[in-house]
């Protein structure tokens, strides 16, 4: 089963050939752990954790690396302002992080390093950044200098004009061009530090992937994945890093960035009452109905996350359990279903073969895509076949509105107790009235 997936670098579709087709690698940039994550971070997670199931499919071995981003100005800040150690912040989160992912059956990747327990490797790379003159030292920070990169700007496109554009929010009076960026800052007494060639300090992000998937990876790998989001300046400054350390080394050969999420149409923002985190939509929704509208859109494309778009991916989930009829044996997944995903990654079209399946067949095609991996029983425990159905509910709320919109707030409150004797809660939030089953 042949995989063609689009690459960003080249900005064309390309067959996928592995550098060594008995050991397949791949590295995604991870969370950085200082918030629960929200439905945009969800993204990636589940885009790539299909990834390497379809990778599995076709390659005796695929080592799988997400990293996590422990050490951060924004860490700093949330840390201070809850007045709790760093470590206290990070671990909590990423605990969270671990949670929330699982629920939308994302499994963990192989190896998960943490920025902390690799600053040696930073150090060490930055010192090979210096040595081959990509760098410098300046008022304790180190630098890399952008213009001895020739092909600085290929990953995203960007020309000179657009890269200094991206750098002005940080120009500072010691670098030699606006564009160079941090490798290494100094850490006063109140922020994190290890000691280094250069004073007490810690890392610049970039160099934190750069120098993790090199320990797990080696200098060169095949899929460098993550949101578009981060193809500028993150993935171009690893592009920078990496190659310039060691000259003649490609890095990643292929690179893949998942489209940017929409929140009811608009600019997730907690302002517009449309930001969700993934801990506060696993409250109202089971993590499969994310995954499954997540999986809707074509990764690449950008999607508009909302309520009843979850609500309709909880029936469609609903119509193929009961159409699957509890939890038959694994079995091979439809060619179909392959064939979808072979061509890059098209989890649509994937979906769209699944329908007129039954029974096994089913079953195995919605498992390759990580769905139906709740118990059948388990899935409709609490969800009760005898209450309202969802069109019901979506009708009373209807009802309600109205009832209320006429200040008729009797019959309003009338409508939510009867949902909530039938089991169903309502939650009135600023982007509409949202339910769930108790």
């Amino acid at each position: 089963m042949p995989l063609t997936v689009y690459n960003t670098l080249t900005r064309r579709r390309e067959p996928f050939v592995p550098r060594d087709p008995e050991h397949v690698r791949i590295y995604v940039c991870g969370p950085t752990v200082y918030d629960d994550a929200h439905i945009g971070n969800a993204r990636p997670v589940v885009v790539f954790d299909l990834l390497v199931r379809f990778l599995r499919t076709l390659y005796p071995r695929v080592t799988y690396v997400r990293n996590i981003t422990d050490v951060d100005d924004k860490i700093n800040d949330r840390a201070a302002e809850e007045q709790i150690t760093i470590r206290e912040l990070t671990e909590r989160t990423l605990a969270r992080f671990r949670e929330d992912m699982a629920a939308l059956n994302a499994r963990p990747p192989d190896v998960e390093p943490r920025a902390t327990e690799h600053i040696s490797q930073m150090i060490g790379m930055i010192e090979e950044l210096l040595g081959h003159g990509h760098a410098y030292v300046a008022s304790g920070h180190v630098l890399f200098h952008v213009p001895s990169l020739a092909q600085y700007g290929r990953l995203a496109g960007r020309d000179r004009e657009e890269q200094l554009a991206g750098a002005r929010v940080e120009v500072e009076s010691y670098k030699r061009d606006p564009a160079d960026f941090v490798l290494w800052k100094p850490s006063d007494a109140g922020l994190p530090g290890w000691e280094s060639p250069w004073g007490r300090g810690r890392p610049g992000w970039h160099i934190e992937c750069s120098a993790m998937s090199r320990e797990y990876l080696g200098s060169e790998f095949d899929i460098h994945g993550g949101g578009i989001d981060l193809a500028f300046p993150h993935h171009e400054n690893e592009i920078a890093q990496s190659c310039s350390a060691e000259p003649g080394t490609e890095f990643a050969r292929y690179w893949m960035h998942n489209g940017y999420l929409l929140s009811e149409g608009e600019k997730m923002a907690k302002s517009l009452g449309n930001f969700y985190t993934v801990r506060d939509l696993l409250s109202r929704h089971p993590g499969e109905a994310l995954r499954l509208l997540l999986l809707s859109t074509h990764y690449r494309q950008p999607i508009d996350f909302t309520e009843e778009g979850l609500r309709r991916a909880r029936r469609q989930l609903d119509r193929w359990r009961r159409t699957v009829g509890g939890d038959p044996p694994a079995g091979t997944p439809p060619p179909a279903v392959l064939e979808a995903l072979g061509d890059d990654l098209n989890s649509p079209r994937a979906i769209a073969a699944l329908h007129g399946l039954g029974g096994a067949e089913l079953h195995a095609g919605l498992r390759m895509l990580g769905l139906l991996e709740v118990p059948h029983d388990e899935w409709f425990q609490g969800a009760s076949e005898t209450g309202p159905s969802d069109r019901a509910i979506d009708e009373q709320i209807a009802a309600r509105a109205a009832a209320r919109a006429r200040r008729d707030f009797a019959a309003a409150d009338s409508i939510r107790t009867q949902l909530a004797e039938a089991g169903v809660i309502l939650e009135d939030t600023p982007a509409g009235t949202i339910w769930r089953r108790k």
